[in-house]
């Protein structure tokens, strides 16, 4: 299964808050948190979200993804929780729709 090697890494950025990524055993960061927060529980339940220790209580079950191409038509995804704030976005484009699905689905995308 895809991911199931992965690093999780929680720390504190410059601005004192707390955030997440996720490294691939390739050393490629596959996921991070889109924002930072005030407790570190919130970035815990914000990775939760996205995977980490399988998200046993289905958290994010409800929450929207769009895919898209950016600007340099690069493949996106964003997912949107039910209070319509953005809680996940893919770290960098992708070549092709077929890949940005994969990564999004490392992120807890069901489709």
């Amino acid at each position: 299964m895809a991911g199931e090697n992965d690093k999780w890494e929680f720390y504190t950025d410059k601005k004192g808050e707390h955030r997440w990524r996720r490294t691939a055993s390739n050393g490629n960061i596959v996921g991070s948190a889109t924002e930072g927060y005030t407790k570190k529980s919130g970035a815990l339940a914000n990775a939760k979200r996205h995977g980490y220790e399988g998200n046993p209580q289905g958290l994010g079950g409800k929450d929207t993804w769009e895919f898209y191409a950016d600007k340099g038509r690069a493949h996106r995804w964003r997912r949107t929780a039910t209070n319509k704030e953005v809680v996940g976005s893919s770290s960098e484009g992708y070549s092709s729709k077929a890949a940005c699905v994969e990564n999004a689905k490392r992120n807890g995308y069901t489709g």
